[in-house]
């Protein structure tokens, strides 16, 4: 071993390529050393890189490899390059630092002085990868009176405080560039020091050397950051944004570092209680105060509050360095404060809901009838985006606007809940056998009118359907796997037919799947859309709540682990992070469940409407397809739910750029895998999805707002 690599001042490791002529035989010598350990931890490290969740790409080869040689531990470790290294050690930052976040991050280069406190200041920033390289400075050496806070051992007695911090990052990143100031900062090496540093920490005892320091980062032009070991204090001072502003935020006053030159701990404690605002020290560091040079040295510090120090001014580096809000100024996260004001937490426990009213019956009176059947047609978000009226023998069901939402495109999905409500009415007049003419007008953008003329007319066809309008319901519940019989699918395809629309489904378990997939993708692009996803959450009712409209959240039939992710999901400002970091594959997975666990996928269709024609007419005519399926359906014993993928009501991709700019593209992309999937022909537009099943009955229904009363005129 050469005498140069034992030596106490050593702190950087040994980078040897073994593809190196000169470092191939440097290797061979330090093997022939029986007192060197080797160790090659290449494969291992490169099969925690292929476990990764999802690895990024990187451009290093084998060629990046190394053996790292420790002097001072007598060891030699093999490596991948430094790319997989920093990859996978700090692969369980995300996503509190992202990674694009740490690529910023680690351009900085941060200069500490002093290494007691600053010690565990710079392993941490090591171990957070916030820098891209560290110049730590400090002239003293490591004494048995700094191991209770200084993370050192009894091996580093003697050394200097900055070569064993400067050892104990090679050791957990040895391609970090670790620079070292061993005689500590002093007039002739300040700027030298300061020269090129991103932010300078200080956190050395001399009070002349803070002084300086702070001079120095003024003319430099560097943020310094100070933490102070007591109650939390952390120090800002924004050089870098207020180049003019006074050391120590003016409370020193005049004072130059020359007058602080030389003075002892029991003078220097009137400035250190000025700087640090004696109205705040804790009781115990004041007490000490008075203490000192009597019986105690110096002021106490505690191993827990430097590891805070260490976070503090982590977190203070993060955000200087992503350009988040710091100014100047001074704060404490103090612990002590916080453990006083112990609480213990409100159990959030389960919701406790009033009783469920009795459903109402169907009223006994004929008009009422058609009245109350037409309020319970199924509707978008049960949003009910209709006005209902009946003025002498005319019933009108008018679309209503202020109803609608923004994947409602050309309140399409409103003209389809309108034709479904005239489809009921219809069945609860040829009931009560007052069944006449009823027709659709459209006059513009959102307005659709249907109207049912009471008459002396019935229909059987129609009466026969009367008991099912008040059962028919949405079963989010999930369903077993077992394929829906061919038989009843066809059935039902024929019924579609029959009212003039038509029904394409998959049936198969890797046709289930891919539509599990793709509507999956399009609820994600639900969630991370602000406008959809805060009329989403609008949707929902909770205990307490007005249940006449929206969605019930326990029709949801959200299991444990739903809960959770729709309470988290439900906050704006996680979903902006998700969007942000263009992640959030999970948002999907409630729908991507349900549909999975479907006997069968469908889609009500009808005839594509010509370009010049208005297509709300059409929609609201396969409203009434949409309704006998869906009672033929239940009949047949399957559980059915509607879905609305984002992309379901855009008839063309310019639509979707109104309603989802961010995603436009990739809903278009899956509106398209979707039809395809689906075998929809061109001559054919989708009115809805339906996730068919084998699922249990769900015990709560959704509810519905007032019908106006019928024996008046509106």
């Amino acid at each position: 071993m050469r005498i140069e690599e034992s030596a106490a001042g050593v702190y950087r490791p040994l980078l040897l390529n073994e593809s190196d002529p000169a470092d191939s035989a440097r290797i061979s010598e330090l093997r022939a050393d029986g007192h060197i350990e080797f160790t090659d931890l290449r494969d291992l490290l490169r099969g925690e890189f292929s476990d990764l969740p999802s690895p990024p790409e990187l451009s290093e080869g084998p060629e990046a490899e190394r053996w790292v040689y420790y002097p001072w531990r007598s060891a030699m470790i093999a490596l991948p390059g430094p790319e997989i290294v920093r990859a996978v050690r700090l692969d369980r930052n995300r996503n509190k630092i992202t990674r694009a976040e740490q690529e910023i991050l680690a351009q900085q280069t941060i200069g500490i002085v002093g290494q007691s406190v600053g010690h565990t200041i710079a392993y941490t920033l090591a171990m957070e990868g916030i820098c891209g390289r560290l110049r730590l400075a400090d002239f003293d050496t490591v004494e048995l009176t700094n191991l209770n806070r200084l993370p050192g051992s009894l091996f580093d007695l003697g050394l200097n405080k900055a070569v064993v911090a400067a050892r104990r990052i090679a050791e957990l990143d040895p391609y970090l560039p670790v620079e070292v100031f061993a005689d500590g900062v002093r007039d002739d090496n300040l700027d030298a020091f300061l020269d090129g540093l991103s932010i300078v920490v200080e956190e050395c005892d001399s009070l002349d050397i803070k002084l300086a320091v702070r001079e120095g980062a003024r003319r430099h032009r560097l943020p310094l950051l100070m933490e102070t070991s007591d109650r939390g204090l952390l120090d800002v001072e924004r050089f870098d944004l207020e180049p003019d502003r006074r050391p120590f935020h003016g409370v020193l006053g005049d004072f130059s570092a020359a007058q602080l030159r030389g003075l002892s701990a029991k003078e220097k404690a009137p400035f250190v209680i000025r700087i640090l605002d004696a109205a705040g020290l804790s009781d115990r560091t004041a007490a000490s105060m008075v203490e000192i040079g009597e019986t105690l040295a110096s002021w106490p510090q505690l191993a827990g509050d430097v590891q805070l120090g260490g976070a503090t001014v982590a977190a203070a580096v993060r955000r200087i360095g992503l350009g988040a809000k710091l100014p100047s100024g001074r704060t404490r996260v103090d612990v002590d404060r916080q453990l006083d004001e112990i609480a213990e937490p409100v159990p959030t426990g389960d919701p406790v809901w009033p009783p469920d009213p009795a459903p109402d019956p169907i009223p006994a009176d004929a008009r009422s009838a058609v009245l109350f059947c037409a309020q319970l047609a199924p509707s978008g978000g049960n949003a009910q985006p209709w006005a209902l009226s009946a003025e002498g023998e005319t019933v009108t069901i008018a679309l209503d606007p202020s109803r609608s939402s923004a994947i409602d495109i050309g309140f399409r999905g409103s003209a389809l809940a309108v034709g479904a409500a005239l489809y009921n009415a219809r069945v609860a007049a040829a009931h009560h056998g007052v069944l006449g003419d009823s027709e659709l007008h459209a006059d513009g953008p959102g307005v659709l009118t249907a109207t049912l003329r009471l008459a002396d007319s019935s229909d059987p066809e129609l009466a026969r359907h009367y008991a099912a309008l008040a059962t028919r319901h949405t079963n989010r519940r999930l369903g077993t796997v077992e394929a829906a019989e061919p038989a009843l699918m066809h059935r039902l395809a024929e019924v579609a037919v029959a009212a003039g629309g038509g029904l394409r489904f998959v049936a198969t378990r890797a046709g289930i799947e891919s539509a599990a997939a793709l509507l999956g993708h399009s609820d994600r692009a639900r969630f991370l859309t602000p406008r959809i996803h805060e009329e989403m959450l609008a949707e929902l009712r909770g205990p307490g709540e007005d249940l006449r409209t929206g969605l019930d959240v326990r029709t949801m039939e959200l299991g444990p682990d739903e809960n959770i992710a729709f309470e988290v999901g439900g906050r704006p400002d996680v979903v902006g992070l998700l969007r942000d970091w263009s992640a959030g594959a999970g948002l999907g997975a409630y729908t991507a469940d349900r549909v999975i666990a479907s006997a069968a996928v469908a889609v009500v269709t009808f005839p594509t409407p010509a370009a010049d024609t208005t297509d709300l007419i059409a929609y609201a005519r396969a409203g009434e397809v949409l309704q006998r399926v869906w009672i033929e359906a239940e009949r047949s014993g399957l559980a059915v739910q509607p879905v609305s993928p984002v992309f379901l009501f855009a008839r063309q991709s310019a639509e979707l750029y109104a309603v989802s700019p961010g995603f436009a593209d990739t809903l278009t992309s899956l509106q398209g895998s979707f039809l395809d999937l689906m075998g929809v022909p061109e001559q054919e537009t989708v009115a809805l999805v339906l996730r068919l099943s084998h699922a249990p009955g769900t015990p709560v229904r959704s509810r519905r707002l007032p019908i106006p009363d019928a024996h008046t005129h509106s």
